[in-house]
């Protein structure tokens, strides 16, 4: 990277930039901020940093920088153009992205999404990036028409990379709609922007162990190169200063104990360069925070690795083959692979683009306060239904199906877990049933995309249900906590006990045998609603006040130590410990049971609390869904022995 001063170098004089003509046009946003006294340099800054979705918003970046150092410093962002695909082939690549980190670990290739780079990165000063954001507009409407389609792709690999590559003479075509936006750029923007010049492709992976080659290369085999895909154009930036160093995520909170350390806030960003750990203790890194711009030293466990492409800034998406919006909204979040944020800015509709269309990773919202008090991340309540039954996939007479003539537990299908916990205690599995094998794969499938998602658990409460129990334990497996965070079972949790059968509750196994049978529980754990208050065969009304009452409950006890609680219940659990939090009535008991039959095991949603005025509001879950189909008993004898 170059010395800051030949970055000051090429930059115009402050005392010149007022009266410089293209200055930016923010609207009414800017004029706010300049009439409440903001020095100009400033108000620009923190509109192109939070993206220019309010007021309110350039106004709390500017209360957490206050003791930025460099805050007035006239330094730019730096740009990149790059193609993203979507559509059916962005679905594949995403699928990719995930399997592959899951089976081999993170390579070079996860720190930014799937792309083909067009352009090397160039600086852009604040007060040009509206009319940067001009010129690719332009340059993509004059090549709506002449952008080949579909895009000829073909995969590359070696021992340490694999790729798709773009055919030479298409590749020509996109190079030059990047030399088209370079012209446009420097008659619009006066930036220099270098077109990419060597061969375009898409990298899936690059930088790995020489071991991981066969697996991956046999994921990047299974993508539909020829699959439908809409290109976009589109601009992203990030910070110059931090272009060289590590990009770390703040997974838990710190308050410095001594004056050179860094206040950590969950959710935040931490830069961190190897030349400035020469001094540090061990155990100690010393970094930069993204929210606040403070530098100091901070907790090495506190942190984990993120991805580059974590803190950049989307400056806005055109496609080449529609006219309409260039802004995606949310339902397309899913194709920047959880990265970055896609929303709109506020107070537009899906029709408008935005004069300054600026949009930034939510992370950007956790801000610090000028007084030296920090705003926590906003609260968020996440409820999951328990894995496959195994009652529900072998019958009621299951027990049968997996005893020998000793009462021994023998499982007769792939499907059945190869032990029961406490089996020879003959627990009340009648009433209790665990989860299959299958169950425990779901479980561990939505823990493995919460870790890829970096979503952090505060606390985990479960039903005393077994299959909740269980569930908890096998999403805490996958989120790689199962020996830090312990389940804490509430009986309050449990579903609606109209749909017990019999005259009495499950014999649940307590928390004190769970833990000897190797459970991640809480035994010191006091129940919010004891077993003893549960009555068999409750009204809808007493049903719905039980869970709402213990969700608040819940919330409230982890108020001040936690950010993110998850529930593991029932199907039912997801409509009524979330409706009644969102201020809404509960439904009839009839709709509320058509509601029901459409949560699939593993259903997952998610709670966000607004500010804090204690309404809760269901938003988008930080994972995917989880979709398979049926697989039938099969016996081959009575199958393939048939006359």
């Amino acid at each position: 990277m170059a010395a800051k001063e030949d970055l000051y170098s090429k930059i115009l004089p402050r005392r010149l930039r007022q009266n410089r003509p293209g200055s930016v046009k923010c609207g009414s946003n800017l004029d706010v901020l300049l009439s409440m006294g903001f020095p100009r340099p400033r108000a620009l800054k923190a509109l192109v940093s939070t993206g220019g979705r309010s007021v309110q918003a350039a106004c709390d970046w500017l209360f957490s920088h206050v003791d930025d150092p460099f805050l007035d410093d006239p330094l730019p962002r730096e740009f990149v153009l790059y193609l993203r695909p979507s559509g059916p082939l962005q679905n594949q690549l995403s699928h990719f992205w995930q399997q592959s980190r899951v089976t081999c670990g993170k390579n070079k290739a996860h720190n930014i999404f799937p792309h083909i780079t067009l352009c090397q990165f160039f600086m852009c000063a604040d007060h040009k990036v509206e009319a940067l954001c001009e010129a690719l507009l332009a340059t993509v409407q004059q090549w709506r028409g002449r952008f080949p389609s579909p895009l000829p792709l073909e995969l590359y690999t070696s021992s340490n990379f694999i790729g798709l590559f773009v055919e030479e003479q298409v590749a020509d075509i996109l190079k030059q709609f990047a030399a088209d936006f370079a012209t446009e750029a420097a008659r619009k923007a006066e930036v220099h922007v270098e077109p990419h010049k060597k061969q375009l492709h898409v990298t899936l992976a690059y930088n790995f162990p020489t071991n991981h080659l066969p697996s991956l290369e046999k994921l990047a085999k299974g993508i539909e190169v020829k699959l439908g895909c809409d290109w976009l154009a589109v601009l992203f930036s990030r910070d110059i200063r931090f272009a060289n160093h590590e990009t770390l995520r703040v997974m838990y909170p710190y308050t410095p104990q001594n004056e050179d350390e860094l206040e950590l806030v969950p959710g935040d960003f931490v830069f961190m360069s190897p030349v400035d750990q020469s001094s540090t203790s061990e155990g100690w890194v010393y970094g930069t925070s993204l929210a606040s711009g403070l530098s100091g030293l901070l907790p090495e466990n506190y942190v984990s690795l993120a991805d580059e492409s974590d803190t950049w800034v989307f400056h806005g998406s055109h496609s080449f083959f529609s006219c309409g919006p260039s802004d995606r909204t949310s339902k397309e979040r899913g194709m920047f692979d959880g990265l970055l944020d896609s929303r709109r800015p506020e107070n537009t509709s899906p029709g408008d683009t935005p004069t300054l269309s600026l949009i930034c990773h939510p992370m950007q919202q956790v801000l610090r306060i000028s007084s030296g008090l920090s705003r926590q991340p906003k609260r968020t309540l996440f409820v999951c239904r328990h894995g496959e039954r195994m009652d529900v996939v072998f019958g009621k007479h299951w027990l049968s199906l997996c005893s020998d003539s000793k009462g021994r537990y023998v499982r007769s299908n792939l499907n059945m877990p190869p032990s029961l916990p406490l089996w020879g205690d003959k627990r009340d599995y009648d009433m209790d049933a665990p989860i299959t094998v299958v169950g425990s794969t779901q479980a561990r499938l939505v823990g493995e995309a919460l870790l890829e998602s970096n979503t952090v658990l505060d606390f985990v409460y479960c039903s005393p249900s077994l299959r909740c129990v269980q569930t908890a334990q096998n999403i805490l497996r996958g989120l790689q906590q199962d020996s830090k965070l312990k389940v804490r079972v509430e009986p309050g949790l449990f579903e609606w006990t109209k749909w017990v059968s019999g005259n009495s509750l499950p014999a649940w196994i307590p928390p004190t045998e769970l833990a000897a049978a190797h459970f991640s529980v809480d035994t010191t754990y006091r129940p919010l609603i004891p077993v003893s208050k549960l009555t068999v065969s409750e009204s809808y009304e007493n049903y719905m006040s039980r869970s709402y009452q213990v969700t608040k409950d819940i919330l409230s006890d982890c108020k001040n130590t936690g950010n993110n609680v998850l529930i593991v219940a029932h199907a039912s659990s997801l409509e009524a410990c979330t409706r009644q939090l969102q201020g809404r009535s509960p439904q009839s008991a009839k709709d509320f049971v058509q509601v029901v039959r459409k949560i699939p095991y593993l259903g997952f949603c998610s709670c966000e609390e607004q500010g804090d005025t204690g309404v809760w509001q269901l938003v988008d879950p930080p994972i995917l869904p989880l979709t398979h189909g049926p697989n039938h008993s099969f016996d081959w004898r009575e199958t393939l022995l048939q006359e």
